[in-house]
């Protein structure tokens, strides 16, 4: 490769949370980096793009000779707008994180943190989102870091198979603890939820999320079982949701003799 790789550093926590600035040293001397993070949190945003009102992006100076933008949207935004309005060229690696708190299993659908990975991987930019199960914006980051900069090495000297990126969860360990890498699947687990009904000072009902998260899954080649096991977990995840296994099923409910 005749020029640095470039990277593109993304979030959903915000382009001054902790999480950003520690990947951003982790792969700052693997390539040229250009950060392109949310303004402000925007925590379980899913892939939600702007489409009613105007989106800004401004320049910083949070990352000294690292060119830096904030902008006023969402990750998914952040990327799609780095891409067509800051990169000189396509990156050869989108990383977002590191995450404060847990991307596994289910998770995966609801965070912002992966879904500025999943728009990368549909621009065809090698991409991986990071995340520490620990919500403490005090979190030790230090174990996430190392794992960051191995992972973000590793895809760029291998790549990723089309239409592919992936979810690293790093757990709540200290370094010493730390037993390796488990590539593994997405755990059956989900947030049984609740809504708490309240009353606000003028007496009109508003609704609290509450819940627990719960895992349906044994299975020990999950990510919820390798971070249970002081493992990094990482799962290829793929932006194709077809079912693929169930087109022969629907097959057999003849279509074909409707008109």
């Amino acid at each position: 490769m005749s020029e640095r790789p470039l990277i593109l550093v993304s979030n959903d926590d915000g382009i001054t949370a902790p999480g950003i600035r520690t990947l951003v040293d982790a792969v700052k001397h693997l390539g040229e980096v250009i950060v392109v993070a949310p303004d402000s949190p925007q925590s379980a945003m899913g892939h939600a793009v702007t489409i009613s009102r105007p989106l800004r992006l401004e320049k910083t100076n949070l990352y000294g000779d690292i060119v830096s933008y904030q902008c006023s949207g969402t990750p998914a935004d952040c990327v799609k707008l780095a891409v067509d309005k800051v990169m000189h060229r396509k990156p050869d690696l989108l990383v977002s994180g590191i995450n404060h708190g847990s991307n596994s299993s289910i998770n995966v659908i609801y965070s912002g943190t992966m879904s500025a990975a999943v728009e990368g991987a549909i621009e065809g930019i090698p991409a991986v989102g990071f995340s520490l199960c620990d919500f403490s914006y005090d979190a030790d980051f230090t174990l996430a870091k190392r794992v960051a900069r191995k992972i973000a090495s590793d895809i760029l000297s291998n790549g990723l198979p089309k239409g592919v990126l992936l979810n690293v969860n790093v757990p709540k360990i200290a370094e010493s603890d730390w037993k390796g890498f488990k590539v593994c699947r997405q755990a059956n687990a989900k947030w049984q939820e609740e809504f708490d009904e309240r009353q606000d000072p003028n007496g009109r009902k508003y609704y609290w999320l509450t819940g627990k998260f719960v895992n349906f899954d044994q299975g020990e080649d999950t990510d919820e079982w390798a971070l249970a096991n002081n493992y990094a977990s990482v799962v290829p995840v793929q932006f194709d949701l077809t079912a693929h296994h169930a087109i022969s099923y629907l097959n057999t409910w003849n279509f074909a003799d409707e008109k």
